[in-house]
């Protein structure tokens, strides 16, 4: 067995951690400040920043598409019991954590009568050792109440032979793990061998284009200014001339120069009218990048074209999206599996092995829900195909295909 690090490692370890994750949420709520050049800004709008919603757009967008359903060949009665954890809340908040800090935790506690508890925990406020065969953590500690100020009130510290619960400083509860198994399991997205605790979905590339299409914002918010109201000027005016309110010299409708006594009047002129043109291509050139960064489309980020009628167009339109995502499904699904199976052994007060999980799969609802004409063309397809193989595409295929249940 390796050698166990210990809460206090744990505990720095989450520390040098933590404000990564805090940046991405920054980014995914639109507080994120960002850099001024001080090149084309005036002292009174050094300070004025507006907000860009791309990163949460780039979250949503995925997080709402991936839709869990059930456990197929469930011997460990592991639907139960997420049914009885609210499953739909559970899984999207698990799903957009893990999305946004790469790595989300389902907390299992347990409850007076002995019944497993499932908590989502965000990846700024959890972390342990990973087993790499298994995804399944060797030892855990998370934070489970902090105060306003943001300081630890109440941790754990888990092991699969302990699980330890700390108020302040003090010890307040020392219990037996009966599963065997750390009751900490990461819910992770898009793991490697050198992050094996996954990537953000909002990565650096997408905070930095983000922040430059903030500035642009910005100076096209300065820019609308002088496009309102273009400065305008007068030369020849004598020395002892009244000087007028600029405001209301800029509003009227009707201003009258006198000549002097020389006969000579002055001479009134405006300078070219500000332009917003680059300042939208700008934005959109950004734009451009962000949704090649993502696999969104100009259309999801607010740029209008021509949009596709049909469901299969639509498809085709976000095939990086629906690559994506399905990666997604498949990183997401052993998350939850191992989390469902850690807490039917807390349910059982067994350890049980995890060979018979092999035939288990995680099932999900389509990612794009088919339209009556792609419907249509997949009820004769699937015709053809029993014709030639009886039985061959059954209900279970349909209702995978569809996402129609009976």
């Amino acid at each position: 067995m390796s050698e166990i690090k210990g809460m206090h490692y744990l505990k720095n370890k989450l520390e040098l951690k933590r404000q990564r994750v805090l940046d991405r949420y920054s980014y995914y709520e639109m507080k994120n400040v960002v850099e001024d050049f001080g090149i084309s800004t005036p002292p009174d709008m050094r300070y004025f920043m507006g907000a860009l919603g791309w990163c949460a757009k780039a979250v949503d967008t995925l997080a709402d598409r991936l839709v869990f359903r059930e456990f197929t060949n469930d011997i460990y009665e592991i639907n139960e019991i997420y049914r009885n954890n609210n499953q739909d809340i559970l899984f999207d908040a698990a799903m957009t954590g893990a999305l946004i800090s790469s790595c989300d935790f389902i907390y299992i506690s347990i409850d007076k009568d002995g019944y497993p508890r499932l908590q989502a925990i965000d990846g700024g406020n959890a972390t342990g050792i990973l087993d790499p065969i298994t995804y399944l953590l060797k030892e855990g500690y998370a934070v489970l109440e902090r105060d306003s100020d943001g300081f630890v009130v109440k941790e754990a510290y888990l092991t699969p032979d302990r699980v330890q619960i700390y108020e302040g400083s003090k010890l307040v509860q020392d219990m037996k793990n009966p599963a065997g198994y750390t009751l900490l399991v990461p819910v992770i997205y898009r793991p490697d061998n050198v992050r094996p605790f996954g990537h953000s979905r909002i990565s650096r590339a997408c905070m930095s284009i983000t922040n430059s299409a903030l500035r642009t914002v910005k100076r096209s918010e300065i820019a609308a200014e002088f496009f309102s109201y273009p400065q305008k000027y007068v030369t020849g005016l004598s020395n002892d001339a009244e000087r007028m309110d600029k405001w209301r010299a800029t509003m009227s409708s009707m201003l009258a120069f006198t000549k002097d006594d020389e006969g000579e009047h002055p001479v009134v002129g405006q300078f070219q009218q500000q332009s917003m043109t680059p300042h939208l291509d700008q934005i959109r050139q950004f734009a451009a990048l962000f949704a090649g960064e993502t696999g969104l489309t100009l259309d999801d980020l607010g740029f209008v074209t021509d949009n596709p009628s049909s469901s299969e167009a639509i498809k085709a339109s976000h095939e990086t999206l629906r690559l994506i995502a399905r990666k997604a499904q498949r990183d997401f699904g052993v998350g939850f599996l191992n989390a469902g199976f850690v807490a039917a052994c807390v349910r059982d007060k067994r350890s049980y092995t995890r060979d018979l999980l092999v035939d288990t799969r995680a099932r999900w609802m389509p990612l794009f829900e088919p339209d009556a004409a792609a419907l249509s063309g997949l009820g004769d397809g699937l015709l053809k195909i029993n014709q030639a193989l009886p039985g061959f595409l059954d209900e279970e295929v349909m209702e995978n295909l569809t996402g129609i249940i009976k």
